[in-house]
């Protein structure tokens, strides 16, 4: 089979088709019908110095997707078939991959220190293959500099692949050491010095012992910085990639270094080539984040419990670092704006300014004033452009009263460059910068208003006039007009956006979606998701108005299916239209559906838009869908009981959205949509709720659902439960199991301290208590509540653990005493004994009864007067 294996694999690389498809079909056989052999072969050609590099890499790379699948279902597959595999065959493999490392082929070295990473992640968790690292480590002494180079990439390879639990001490150790060899310049090939530069990357989430050692902090520290004035530009830039690394993981232990890091990132970027730069750059970035996390946190009171205290680097390094920063504003390339994921010198500098002021506030404002004073008038397109990054970079952090003169001078000053610059980068920027004014300098909190009756109306015809731009330009403008409606959404009646001046926008705003290369720098969607906001922000009094716009999106949306699209692209773009107009017509259905005499009004269109709707569910696309489902949510809410008449055709749309485990948001989406469904249909929901159920329950069962789809899943099971009442008899025996395992999980204490994990943890505590609130609620009053009985000292009991976990937040103490009453509401004298029995009911009723929260305050009340109805305190 050797020889035919090599021919199979270059065949799956043929132009022609036929041969292509004929090869991966011969393969998937192979893998079919002898799992370990077809393995092997593939180790054995990727080991294989005299097969073809071609081959060798496939071999590699089909053997690399055998272990490992971004998807979480079919991974755990994937590790379980290769844990079944016999011993033999398996240690056939791993010889074949740690003999590849020698191979004189790049391509195929490279490929099997992936694939050893591969399984390494599966069996060094597990203590199998206890003797690889101590067979890599090996290798590093060998004379060879490829076998060195290839060895360290896998080292750190692996390092990216386990958890620091995985290795013990020693032999991270025994990494380090190795890795910092091969970083050192007595080093003398390149290739392995830049391979264990990059493993060191890897392996700094292992080394919190070793950076707690003075000694050997330093030593790393020391060859970090040296590699960052190699002659070598890869190792340049892999050296300030773990100054960024380091930056955030340790950051507490770089007091020592931190004047020493200065001056090496300075000269990167002054001097360095733009690699390098941007990545000294990023390490400001890095410690901007980490002071700024800090200081929210503990508001710069450092007390006891403070964990990393603030060593204000930032503002230590201000008059030399801004300086720098602005510097590097000067540095723009011509086509920076035309390519949407650009990233070069002056965006990373205008991104660093920008953090630099979040992070040291009003201290910055003096630094950059005299720059944008000098510059904003300069023949140079370059220094105007910089000036005004430099301006809208500041605009987040300083607070008002610093920032007013500035933008009080500005306003007018950006207005006619945005209007008359002859620079399209220029006008780019200003019209950004605007953006930025509006969203952090105006609003109803603000003591001066920038903008008022008399300016208003001159900055909307700016910025109206600057949609007929270049696309790049008239997006940013509609972002500016995007947030300059958003800053009147609380000023009532007296908003300057009167009905005729919201007639002009919004005509505006459509037009702009017709634009043809309205496709470029995503300006068809800025214009839709400001005329969103428009419509959101727009008083009672344009409801007329707002009213004559929806039979016009209706008409768009129908347009969308009337065209003829063959080609994918006009399919996607086809997609992504309805997607937006979908989004439009739900932000009119809340704007509409919200106010009682516009509401009938409006109604009137209901029929159009759900057979519109239900349409857009034949597309293939999941945004589509999702924007399709929340707007199909929002008429439910709004048309309520009179709902029911779509239902019967929708049903089968809300079966399929339950079931899309693929695209999980949409899955997610679609469970929030049943909870609108109940709240508008109530008691109409029953006929569909077996099938609902069914769904819901084999959900939370399934492994390869997205877990943030649970928490919501449960909640919606409290929804169902409260609009059928007592009808939920049937679904308690399977419900409440659940709940109850759920619930016993989500009190374990979590042996890790991420905020990741312990938001998802209260998110699904909160879910699992809106399900029992749902329950108590829909059966109080009726003859069954007895059937909750058996029920009740578990939910007591996972009360009392929710009273004793530490890492509860106050969305879930209030829900938690809320259920505390629903449960005494509704069992009434049947739950006086139970509730008395609880460790930790009364204490926690005091608890939240002198809470500052007013809602947790509120709900422990409301707790406290149905259980004194059930029982005497």
């Amino acid at each position: 089979m050797a020889m035919e294996v090599t021919q199979i694999l270059l065949n799956a690389q043929a132009v022609d088709s036929a041969v292509r498809k004929h090869a991966e079909e011969s393969l998937k056989q192979f893998q079919e019908q002898n799992l370990p052999s077809f393995l092997l072969s593939l180790a054995g050609e990727l080991a294989n110095d005299e097969k073809p590099a071609e081959s060798r890499t496939l071999a590699g790379l089909i053997l690399k997707n055998a272990l490992d699948a971004k998807e979480h279902g079919r991974k755990i597959e994937l590790v379980d078939r290769w844990l079944a595999l016999d011993q033999n065959s398996k240690a056939q493999i791993k010889a074949c991959l740690l003999r590849t490392l020698g191979s004189p082929v790049h391509e195929a070295r490279s490929t099997a220190s992936q694939v050893i990473a591969k399984v390494a992640g599966i069996e060094l968790p597990l203590k199998h293959w206890p003797e690889l690292i101590e067979t890599l480590l090996s290798n590093t002494h060998l004379v060879p500099a490829l076998a060195r180079q290839s060895t360290l990439e896998t080292l750190g390879y692996i390092c990216e692949e386990v958890s620091s639990e995985a290795i013990d001490q020693a032999q991270v150790n025994k990494i380090l050491t190795a890795v910092v060899q091969g970083m050192n310049t007595s080093e003398s090939n390149n290739d392995v010095r830049l391979a264990a530069t990059r493993a060191l990357y890897n392996a700094l989430g292992f080394a919190q012992a070793n950076f707690s050692n003075d000694m050997e902090r330093n030593f790393i520290m020391r060859v970090v910085c040296e590699n960052t004035l190699s002659p070598e530009l890869r190792i340049r830039q892999a050296a300030f990639e773990c100054l960024v690394a380091i930056s955030s993981t340790y950051y507490e232990k770089l007091a020592p270094y931190i004047q020493d890091i200065f001056n090496i990132t300075a000269k990167a970027i002054k001097e360095d080539e733009e690699p390098v730069a941007l990545q000294a750059i990023e390490f400001w970035s890095s410690i901007c984040d980490e002071e700024i996390d800090i200081l929210e946190e503990y508001g710069g009171d450092f007390t006891g419990d403070s964990e990393i205290p603030c060593f204000y680097f930032v503002k230590q390094a201000l008059p030399a670092l801004v300086p720098l920063l602005l510097e590097a504003l000067l540095k723009q390339e011509e086509d920076q704006d035309q390519d949407e994921g650009a990233w070069n010198i002056a965006m990373a500098g205008g991104t660093c300014l920008g953090l630099v002021a979040r992070t040291v506030c009003d201290d910055i404002v003096p630094l950059v004033v005299p720059f944008i004073e000098e510059n904003i008038g300069k023949p140079d397109w370059r220094q105007r452009e910089a000036a005004t990054y430099a301006f809208g970079s500041v605009l987040e952090g300083p607070s008002p009263d610093k920032l007013m003169p500035l933008v009080n001078v500005g306003l007018n000053f950006l207005l006619t460059a945005l209007r008359n610059d002859p620079n399209s980068h220029v006008k780019d920027t200003t019209a950004w910068t605007l953006g930025r004014i509006f969203e952090f300098l105006h609003g109803s909190t603000l003591d001066a208003p920038i903008i008022t009756i008399a300016n208003c109306q001159q900055i909307i015809s700016v910025l109206l006039e600057s949609m007929n731009d270049v696309p790049n330009v008239a997006e940013k403008a509609c972002g500016a007009l995007y947030f300059l409606a958003q800053g009147f959404e609380d000023v009532g009646p007296s908003s300057p956006l009167s009905p005729p001046l919201i007639h002009q926008i919004l005509q505006v705003l459509l037009n702009v979606t017709h634009r043809a290369d309205a496709g470029e720098s995503r300006l068809r969607t800025a214009a839709y998701e400001t005329l969103n906001e428009v419509v959101r922000c727009s008083t009672d009094d344009a409801a007329s108005i707002v009213i004559q716009l929806v039979p016009v999106i209706i008409d768009e949306l129908q347009k969308t299916f009337d065209a003829q699209n063959n080609s994918s692209e006009g399919r996607e773009k086809q997609n992504e239209l309805q997607g937006l107009l979908c989004g439009c017509l739900q932000v009119m259905i809340q704007k509409l559906g919200s106010s009682e005499p516009t509401k009938p009004q409006f109604l009137q269109y209901s029929d159009q838009m759900m057979t519109l709707f239900l349409r857009v569910f034949g597309s293939k696309s999941a945004t589509a869908h999702e924007e399709a489902m929340l707007a199909i949510g929002a008429l439910a809410y709004c048309a309520g009981p009179d709902f029911a008449k779509y239902m019967q055709e929708f049903y089968r749309f809300l079966e399929m959205g339950l079931q899309d485990f693929e695209d999980y948001q949409v899955c997610a989406i679609t469970v929030g949509v049943v909870g609108d469904l109940c709240r508008a249909l109530e008691g109409s929901i029953l006929p569909y709720c077996d099938g609902i159920m069914t769904q819901l329950l084999k959900n939370l069962s399934s492994n390869q659902l997205h877990r943030s789809v649970k928490p919501p899943i449960f909640s919606c099971c409290g929804d169902i439960a409260l609009a059928i009442g007592e009808n939920f008899e049937k679904y308690l025996v399977y419900t409440m199991p659940m709940l109850q395992g759920a619930a016993e999980l989500s009190v374990r204490p979590l042996s890790t301290d991420d905020d990741d994990m312990i938001e998802y943890t209260n998110t699904l505590r909160n879910g699992i208590l809106e399900a029992y609130s749902g329950i108590f609620q829909g059966f109080k009053g009726s003859s069954k509540t007895q059937l909750l009985i058996p029920y009740a000292p578990h939910v007591l009991q996972f009360l009392d653990s929710l009273y004793v976990t530490k890492d509860r937040d106050d969305a879930v103490t209030k829900t938690t005493i809320g259920v505390l009453g629903d449960l005494a509401d509704t069992l009434g004298v049947n739950a006086g004994p139970l509730i008395q029995q609880s460790v930790s009911s009364k204490d926690f009723l005091n608890e939240c009864l002198s809470s500052d929260d007013h809602l947790i305050k509120e709900s422990a009340e409301w707790a406290k007067l149905a259980i004194s109805r059930a029982i005497s305190f």
